[in-house]
């Protein structure tokens, strides 16, 4: 079989018309999809007011989690059986249905006709289906653009719909906090006119121009692979609650057998896909080592940049904005708007590092990008927990910019390393890269910031209460409230002092200037500010060295190509397109 020369493939017969109305589509998808990841993480504090369910209460940290986590996990653990039914059966048929699913369960959410637990729970279960939609579209998006776009103008399509991805990640931060001053329901309304119209455009508009693979249901390798990576997620969750007399749940019996099964599955189904005649992926892929280490990157991005937007709105909404006299019920929408620089980051240098990467390469962006990543992580941790605006402000602008820079070139060089037929399955996988690692990163961040919490944090909070008059019994109950349970008071507005002290009738036996200090706005942010800032400069060395690793991978996934190599050891399309 004679290999298709650049031009020659059935994108060449796609029309301009055609192009620019499949990236406007999947560029509305991917936005709404990575919108909803983070608008119900800004708009936390308003839902959990709105179907009355106290944060500080036992068992409710549970859900405060999941609805973070799950829909995350649902992205990480479908996208790849997705992908490969699109190479099957269509790529824009299962996009289609996936903007229906996610319209539908949009709709739902914006209803929820529960309180209390059961609310939570609805929330949980629909935020489930709308993930199974957004899976539908992440995984399908980036193939469908592949087919559509000749390689010189790949980067620049990958490049808008990748920051689009990513904008509405910190949109949503801005989006939420204004939405929750009106209704918290209006976080899923805001989805539902506009998932009506883009479902019935791309029903209307959108049509297969790539090569259908074909072949059956590897059912052994989703269950396996489905299984053992909610296994490893969930068990991932579970660590991050308190267990016994632990600050965590890494000693749960349950926690160890849920992490150990999961990899056990995993290993499981890596065997599996090496033995089916039609497998769930193809493995051969990862004999590309653009495709192998530019996914390796960006699942180390993706660790950082999830946790880093995790600990920066703890740190505006739990302390810096408290310190500066924001009431708590105000600090959702104050946090967006000062994160602000880091979506224009984004804005700026996706478009424009995509457009480049089609014109000078992709890997030396992509490498420069993630190293700038690395710096503006080692700039955050050398700021003070009471920072002046404007040098935050540039850092995170620093730190877009770099996210923009690395996304837009390296899924460019992903995708254009892979065969026609193979681009629907390897953009599941590539997606599966970037969402495990967005849900991993809260759960490594997190656990890495309730360690430098730990150690200081109890005394820290039960002397501060006897210094203003608390008795010591009472102080020391508050003092052993769990980091976790800080972290989440901090994040969903909630000053755990009063919220606490108000049923023992402790603040009713104080002075009045020592109850509104207690109940004020800087008391618990400038208790916590000294055990916060150890967990942050924890927390961001480690991002750092997670950008130098992805540097490192980046440079590694250098095409030969691109260093005018093109060699007879290069795996031919052909003979990826045989592997099992």
């Amino acid at each position: 079989m004679t290999r298709r020369r650049s031009g020659e493939g059935p994108e060449a017969a796609v029309g301009d018309r055609y192009r620019w109305t499949a990236l406007t589509n999947t560029t509305a998808a991917v936005f709404m999809s990575a919108l909803d990841g983070s608008i119900v993480l800004i708009a936390l504090p308003a839902i959990f007011r709105g179907v009355h369910l106290d944060p500080l209460a036992p068992g409710n940290i549970a859900y405060l989690l999941w609805m973070i986590m799950g829909y995350r996990l649902v992205q990480a653990v479908l996208v790849v059986t997705v992908g490969r039914l699109g190479d099957m059966y269509g790529r824009v048929r299962l996009y289609n249905s996936g903007f229906a699913i996610f319209t539908f369960a949009s709709v739902l959410l914006s209803f929820d006709p529960f309180d209390g637990g059961h609310g939570a729970l609805w929330l949980i279960g629909w935020r489930v289906v709308q993930a199974v939609g957004g899976s539908m579209l992440t995984a399908n998006s980036a193939a469908i653009l592949t087919d559509a776009f000749p390689e010189e103008q790949r980067g620049f399509a990958l490049g808008i719909n990748q920051v689009a991805g990513l904008a509405g990640m910190f949109i949503g931060l801005v989006a939420g906090g204004l939405l929750v001053a009106w209704d918290w329901r209006a976080v899923f309304w805001v989805n539902v006119p506009v998932g009506v119209f883009f479902t019935l455009w791309a029903y209307r508009t959108l049509r297969d121009t790539g090569v259908r693979g074909g072949g059956r249901i590897d059912w052994w390798g989703n269950i396996t692979y489905a299984v053992g990576l909610s296994a490893v997620l969930v068990g991932v969750t579970f660590g991050l609650q308190p267990y016994g007399g632990h600050t965590m749940g890494w000693t749960d019996p349950t926690v160890d057998v849920l992490i150990v099964g999961g990899l056990l599955l995993l290993a499981a189904f890596v065997l599996i896909e090496t033995r089916v005649a039609s497998p769930m992926i193809q493995l051969g892929l990862f004999r590309l080592r653009e495709f192998t280490f530019g996914n390796l990157a960006g699942l180390a991005i993706s660790i950082g940049r999830g946790g880093m937007q995790f600990v920066l709105i703890i740190w505006l909404q739990g302390i810096w904005l408290p310190l500066h006299g924001y009431d708590y019920g105000d600090t959702p929408l104050w946090a967006g708007i000062f994160m602000l620089p880091l979506t224009a980051g984004f804005l700026a240098a996706g478009p424009v590092s995509g457009y480049l990467s089609d014109r000078i390469g992709s890997r030396g962006l992509a490498s420069g990008g993630a190293l700038l990543f690395g710096a503006s992580f080692v700039g955050l941790m050398l700021l003070p927990i009471d920072f002046g605006y404007w040098v935050f402000a540039v850092l995170i602008a620093l730190n877009g910019i770099a996210s923009g820079m690395f996304a837009a070139p390296n899924s460019s060089s992903v995708m254009g390393s892979v065969p026609s037929r193979l681009r629907g399955v390897a953009s599941g996988m590539r997606a599966t890269f970037q969402n495990s690692g967005t849900a991993v990163s809260i759960g490594v961040f997190f656990s890495l910031m309730i360690a430098g919490l730990a150690g200081s944090l109890p005394h820290t909070l039960t002397a501060g209460l006897q210094q203003q008059g608390v008795p010591p019994g009472q102080a020391a109950q508050v003092g052993g409230l769990p980091p976790v349970a800080s972290l989440f008071a901090a994040q969903l507005g909630v000053n755990p002092v009063q919220h606490l002290l108000q049923p023992t009738g402790a603040l009713d036996h104080l002075t009045a200037a020592q109850r509104q200090t207690l109940t004020g706005t800087a008391f618990f942010p400038h208790l916590i500010s000294g055990p916060f800032h150890s967990g942050l400069v924890i927390v961001f060395a480690f991002g750092a060295t997670l950008a130098l690793l992805a540097a490192l991978a980046s440079l590694a996934a250098r095409r030969r190509a691109d260093r005018g190599e093109r060699g007879a050891n290069r795996p031919s399309p052909h003979s990826l397109e045989k592997q099992p």
